[in-house]
């Protein structure tokens, strides 16, 4: 993550947050204080404990938020919260000490790694030094809508995590964490598969009761494959979502995405991607348009966004590609 990064937002706005749910501010927080009903929103204990504002964040109602954080020592308790919070670390080595009662987890902060704080949860944490930390604000009705898309039993609580090694769970949040800025289609329906992964992810390998996933059964029906790439299509960015593509299908997000993949050898991220990458080639060696206009004809949040996807897919930016297609 690049560590010039401005926070998405600003650490007043946290403040009113706090104070929307009549929480003390950082300074003035104390183990006995009593949780609000049903847990505190993620976002909001975090930024109390962490005394901080996240450098990048990201939401979505339906799946649950990312957020990438650089914070310094902690010494406070972790009041109870509404949703679970997973979380990595993509750079650095710290430890962690999470204590409940007389209950006592050490793990070190590193790559590779997980930390899980159930919901509901509440513990005192104890890390030294700074950390930079990627979390995952997942709601447990996503696990639980997961969980009956693909037939399976209902989720359990999931298992309190300290420095766990999971290498394929620490993966997935940092992709997820760079999903966060660059093209506002592709990068929310990035975060839509990979928080339903995620999810699937935890029921099987961090639930009480481990899930099982069938394999998938088969690809679209031709009409449904039809209007998925239809959709994909279209430049109505607002009109491309998992749930959209979906339900066009008459199918849940994770089937869906299975079948999908089944019958395109792509995921609908990577499809559109794809895409993506061909409108950009074709607009750069067929017109004058300043690569700008071409970021935001293709949705980027910036032209520097657009040349940083541009030459992740293809080694060069998109003026050397240009000059060297003409």
């Amino acid at each position: 993550m690049p560590t010039d990064a401005k926070p998405l937002f600003r650490l007043d706005a946290l403040r009113n947050r706090l104070a929307a749910f009549n929480l003390p501010a950082a300074s003035e927080a104390r183990p006995d204080d009593q949780p609000i009903a049903d847990g505190r929103p993620a976002d909001v204990e975090m930024a109390r404990v962490l005394k901080t504002a996240p450098l990048r964040m990201a939401s979505d109602p339906s799946s649950g938020a990312i957020a990438y954080w650089k914070h310094d020592a902690l010494h406070d308790v972790v009041e109870p919260m509404a949703d679970h919070v997973i979380m990595t670390y993509p750079t650095g080595v710290q430890r962690l000490e999470r204590r409940n009662g007389k209950s006592a987890a050490i793990g070190t902060a590193r790559s590779g790694v997980v930390t899980i704080i159930p919901a509901g949860s509440s513990a005192r944490w104890d890390i030294p030094g700074p950390v930079n930390v990627v979390q995952l604000y997942l709601p447990h009705r996503t696990l639980e809508r997961v969980a009956g898309e693909a037939d399976t039993s209902a989720p359990g609580e999931l298992l309190e995590r300290t420095g766990h090694p999971d290498s394929i769970t620490s993966r997935l949040l940092i992709s997820a964490s760079d999903a966060i800025q660059g093209s506002a289609a592709l990068d929310a329906l990035f975060r839509h598969q990979l928080n339903d992964l995620l999810a699937t992810r935890l029921l099987a390998a961090h639930a009480g009761s481990p899930a099982v996933f069938q394999p998938a059964l088969g690809g679209l029906a031709p009409t449904a494959l039809r209007r998925a790439i239809e959709r994909l299509h279209s430049d109505d960015d607002t009109d491309v979502s998992l749930a959209a593509l979906a339900s066009d299908a008459g199918l849940s997000r994770f089937h869906f995405c299975r079948a999908f993949k089944e019958s395109t050898g792509l995921s609908p991220h990577a499809w559109l991607r794809q895409h993506r990458l061909e409108q950009a080639m074709k607009m750069l060696r067929d017109t004058d348009d300043p690569v700008v206009s071409i970021a935001a004809a293709l949705g980027y949040s910036s032209q520097t966004a657009f040349a940083a996807a541009f030459r992740k897919l293809t080694g060069e930016t998109p003026s050397d590609w240009r000059r060297r297609m003409r």
